[in-house]
């Protein structure tokens, strides 16, 4: 009972993280592109850029700016 119980969760975690909607932006730093002070940043998850000043990953999704 308990392995049916732990494949049903396992089919609904699965499900929930594969849906790309689901999904918060991963930020990771391009040091290529910094300019001027301000650190690029990608998003790993939707493919977004953002700048910086603070050095420190934007905290908002940008897939849509």
């Amino acid at each position: 009972m308990i392995v049916i119980v732990g494949l049903i969760v396992a089919f609904i975690l699965i499900v929930i993280f594969s849906n790309r909607g689901t999904r918060q932006c991963r930020w990771r730093e391009d040091r290529s592109g910094d300019c001027d002070g301000m650190k690029k940043f990608r998003c790993a998850a939707c493919g977004a850029q953002a700048f910086t000043k603070t050095g420190r990953p934007p905290t908002i999704c940008q897939r849509d700016m």
